[in-house]
């Protein structure tokens, strides 16, 4: 069963749904001399929604005709199995220590042709230090040769180092902003964090933003 937080899948013609195909769009010509394959999405909390606006953006990315691998790199308080009701046994945890996951990593399908999910698996006591590894630049590049997309979802920057450390791994970083919720000073805090350590941020989401009913 769809979740209804799949707003992609589930009205594909609201003005929702386009948002997230135009933000597709725009990721996808960013940048014609440093194309994006890799992004990575967080935020500033864990009530931004990052996780929900990044399924709907892969899946986006997937019935574009792209092959795309969603990964949730959030091992603190993972969410993508949740919303594709799927397995969470095993991951991209277990993939730093199981060596046969490399040449087989734990793909799991899901409703959409050409989008395949990466669990985060067991959690870790030590998710930064594993993020941080030489093994996940290995688990990157062999995830980057099976799909012309990988988006991972990260824990909230502020919440945890998890984000930082991984952002200087991909080509990108997007960053979720809830509407009315989200403090400035919480935004301005983590774009910070993400500059120092010289990660790309290509901009920003805003979720629970006020619907306009006489827009076309």
């Amino acid at each position: 069963m769809v979740s209804t937080q799949l707003i992609t899948l589930t009205d594909p013609r609201s003005n929702a749904a386009e948002a997230f195909r135009t933000l597709r769009t725009n990721l996808m010509f960013s940048s014609v001399e440093k194309p994006i394959q890799t992004l990575l999405v967080t935020s500033t909390s864990k009530a931004d929604d990052k996780s929900v606006a990044l399924a709907n953006l892969a899946v986006t990315f997937a019935q574009a005709g792209n092959k795309t691998i969603l990964v949730d790199s959030d091992m603190r308080q993972p969410m993508q199995h949740e919303i594709w009701g799927i397995n969470n046994e095993r991951g991209l945890a277990d993939m730093m220590l199981d060596d046969t996951l490399l040449s087989r990593p734990p793909l799991q399908a899901t409703d959409v042709d050409n989008l395949m999910l990466i669990p985060s698996g067991q959690r870790p006591p030590n998710p930064a230090d594993i993020l941080s590894s030489h093994r996940m630049d290995e688990i990157i590049g062999v995830l980057k040769a099976r799909a012309a997309y990988i988006l991972f979802d990260a824990p909230p920057v502020l919440a945890a180092s998890d984000a930082v450390v991984l952002s200087t791994k991909v080509d990108g970083i997007l960053l979720v902003v809830r509407a009315n919720e989200t403090r400035r000073d919480n935004v301005s805090s983590a774009r910070s964090a993400l500059e120092q350590v010289h990660a790309r941020v290509v901009g920003a989401v805003l979720t629970n933003a006020p619907r306009e009913q006489k827009r076309y």
